[in-house]
């Protein structure tokens, strides 16, 4: 990268670092009046924490975090993006905060059918490369890809033009993501008809229905592909099968119900579709690593010996 730009970068993360801290004192995550956009905020370095991933494009903008997906580390900081095209089961790490210079960061989620109009009508040339055919990829941050976030920010401080220019400065953020190192993997989900639309398609299904019996001929027809391209191209998307993934959906909801509406272990395991108490204890224990009733009783110790704005937070978000 060009010394200018690395200069040109810096200013800009400047610029919207006050911003994101102003807004995250005293709390860890903190969604904002423009819709689909949050802010994030970590003190310390953290062990990798299970989380389910929207479609997004996630910048820091000081210290660095790292995503884990399928045994994969993707790590970004103030020099490289994460995307996620895909809802995908991952683990969120921090690297670098402290109490002086804390992570900061944003989320904001992507409009695929934003996506794919312009791309339908934007006139932007195609991608030269192929993607990698993962869900989750890392990119390389520009100017040009800034500073529509910057003047994004700004609407904070002008609340009555959000409405009004927010989608404006959003569909620019779309359009330069399209023409980042990222466009394959963008364009590859947003055109309709392909086999990442399709698994995406499957996997909305999957989120409407995960305490329903899971067949797999059924789901792989209503996305119009053959039980294998479905098991194939969803593994090689999201690194689980279709019913690793609902089984992820079905123990993370479980365990919010246990921890926010204070259901016992069977009755959550019956709620989501389990139909064996035992089974879903073992898968359970299996995933977060204790048993189901021992794991929400630390998570409410920790909660307890926290202060407020370091409360547990639980959901499929």
């Amino acid at each position: 990268m060009k010394p200018e730009h690395i200069t040109q970068i810096d200013a800009l993360h400047a610029a919207l670092a006050p911003t994101i801290d102003r807004w995250t004192v005293g709390v860890e995550d903190r969604a904002t009046p423009i819709p689909g956009l949050a802010f994030f905020r970590r003190e310390v370095p953290t062990e990798a924490c299970i989380c389910l991933i929207e479609p997004s494009v996630v910048l820091v903008v000081q210290g660095a975090k790292q995503m884990w997906m399928g045994g994969v580390a993707y790590a970004y900081d103030k020099a490289r993006f994460l995307i996620t095209s895909l809802d995908l089961p991952a683990s969120s790490q921090v690297l670098e905060a402290s109490t002086d210079a804390p992570c900061l960061g944003l989320v904001l989620k992507l409009d695929l059918r934003m996506m794919a109009e312009l791309i339908a009508h934007g006139g932007l040339p195609p991608p030269r490369e192929r993607s990698d055919d993962k869900g989750m990829g890392i990119g390389t941050i520009t100017p040009p890809l800034l500073e529509p976030f910057t003047r994004l920010l700004n609407l904070l401080d002008e609340p009555d033009a959000i409405a009004t220019l927010a989608p404006l400065i959003q569909r620019e953020i779309h359009y330069r993501l399209l023409m980042s190192d990222q466009a394959p993997r963008l364009w590859q989900i947003a055109s309709a008809g392909s086999q990442s639309h399709r698994v995406a398609r499957a996997i909305d299904w999957l989120k409407l229905n995960y305490a329903a019996p899971l067949r797999i001929d059924e789901l792989a027809g209503r996305v119009q592909m053959s039980s294998s391209s479905l098991h194939h191209y969803f593994r090689q998307l999201t690194a689980m099968s279709p019913l690793q993934y609902q089984k992820w959906l079905r123990l993370n909801e479980a365990k919010r119900l246990m921890l926010n509406e204070d259901l016992d272990a069977a009755s959550a395991a019956f709620q989501v579709g389990y139909e064996s108490p035992s089974q879903f204890s073992r898968e359970y224990s299996r995933l977060f690593g204790a048993p189901p009733k021992r794991d929400i009783a630390q998570l409410r110790r920790e909660a307890v010996d926290a202060t407020p704005a370091r409360g547990a937070s639980h959901r499929l978000s």
